[in-house]
């Protein structure tokens, strides 16, 4: 049976792709809310769409990252067996 930490730590190297597609999408809204502040306000709508979603994907790759770090530090415990 595997935990939900051996579920969500098992490929970091996707984690860090999510973490990093989460960010470009992050800086995409950011991107498009300043826009929106100097020229067309319309513009803030999809950039909070963006500025929600790349949070959401950006996060989840970060607990994988923070999982797979966690699970390691429990495997790697002196005498411990996870």
């Amino acid at each position: 049976m595997t935990t939900v930490l051996e579920k969500l730590g098992q490929d970091p190297q996707r984690s860090l792709a999510l973490f990093i597609k989460g960010l470009g999408l992050f800086v995409i809204g950011v991107l498009l809310v300043l826009l929106g502040y100097y020229t067309e306000p319309l513009w803030q709508l999809p950039g909070l769409f963006f500025l929600a979603f790349g949070s959401i994907v950006a996060a989840w790759g970060y607990i994988g990252i923070f999982a797979n770090r966690l699970l390691n530090m429990f495997k790697n415990r002196p005498g411990g067996k996870y």
